[in-house]
């Protein structure tokens, strides 16, 4: 019974220890309002419906324009050909880099 008071004393102790040094250090949270500001209507924000032909499961498709630069990418001694497609967005031009094979296999006229 001795050695178990004795356990218990030191379970004590090092908890007691263990919750001054977290009280020390513990800073409070400090919940500050949103920062959220009013809206403001502009005419450019506004999306005109038409403008994107939406299918079934709610994705479109964005149609290539033209290549804009081709690449070759060397990985563990193989070469993979890249071609930097720029795609007719909504919105204007984006450009990635793609697979020359999948990008020709997919718009062959790109290629013409």
């Amino acid at each position: 019974m001795e050695k178990i008071r004795m356990v218990r004393e030191n379970m004590k102790t090092t908890q007691s220890r263990q919750k001054s040094y977290y009280d020390k250090r513990r800073n409070p949270l400090n919940f500050e309002e949103a920062q959220l500001r009013k809206y403001i209507s502009d005419l450019s924000h506004i999306i005109e419906p038409n403008s994107i032909q939406l299918k079934d499961n709610l994705t479109f498709e964005t149609l290539p324009i033209k290549i804009g630069d081709r690449s070759v990418k060397t990985l563990r001694g193989k070469e993979i050909a890249l071609v930097k497609v720029i795609w007719n967005q909504a919105n204007g031009e984006d450009a990635t880099w793609e697979v020359e094979d999948a990008i020709r296999e997919s718009y062959p006229y790109l290629f013409e």
